[in-house]
């Protein structure tokens, strides 16, 4: 399979987000009197939207606002590319690539994080907004292949989770589900992955012009 387009996930994916996201949740909830939760209860959790993820974790809308306050302010402490996307990503930019980031992430922190991170590499990067539905629904990769001017049999999706298998199912995409990030190779192939990347360089063999 040769792809001249690829629709990236962010966290878990490109950015190890987890520190950041725990110390929002641990926010949320230590601010409403509630227990803190440890970081594998978010990395569990984590995936389909902030208020999924803070439901799944037993918190109310108070927690949520909490969070959500607390991560837009501090989504870049702690959250860095994981090793190697930074090279693939200049790569795969040299080669002529067409690249796009796809986020259950609001739209501000997906925004900051691609100008912080990406600037230069990927130009497009969709969050969930009041237009945008969150994963799995398709709307997000079919803004950024819109945006990009690609169709789908020129383009794979990209991510770590079962809820990005199933986004590009929806979306008609094939997808590639790196191993590096907050699921396990198990639970991807259990949940339908067909194409494991173990690295990110592996992802550059999927590029043709």
């Amino acid at each position: 399979m040769k792809y001249t387009t690829f629709i990236l996930d962010l966290d878990g994916t490109l950015l190890d987000t987890l520190q950041d996201l725990t110390a929002a949740v641990n926010y949320g909830f230590r601010h409403q009197g509630f227990e803190e939760k440890t970081i594998e209860d978010v990395r569990r959790n984590v995936g389909n939207g902030y208020a999924r993820l803070i439901e799944a974790l037993g918190g109310d809308d108070k927690v949520l606002a909490g969070f959500s306050e607390y991560y837009a302010a501090h989504c870049m402490d702690l959250t860095q590319p994981y090793d190697g996307i930074m090279t693939m990503l200049h790569e795969l930019k040299k080669r002529g690539a067409r690249m796009a980031i796809v986020s259950n992430k609001g739209q501000v922190a997906v925004s900051q994080l691609r100008e912080k991170f990406f600037d230069g590499l990927i130009d497009i990067a969709v969050g969930e907004s009041a237009t945008v539905r969150r994963k799995p629904n398709p709307d997000a990769v079919i803004e950024a292949m819109r945006g990009l001017g690609a169709s789908a049999e020129e383009t794979v999706y990209v991510g770590d989770s079962e809820v990005d298998i199933e986004t590009a199912r929806r979306a008609g995409l094939p997808c590639l589900s790196c191993t590096w990030g907050f699921r396990t190779e198990e639970h991807l192939r259990k949940h339908g992955a067909t194409h494991l990347l173990h690295s990110p360089d592996e992802l550059v063999k999927y590029y043709s012009e």
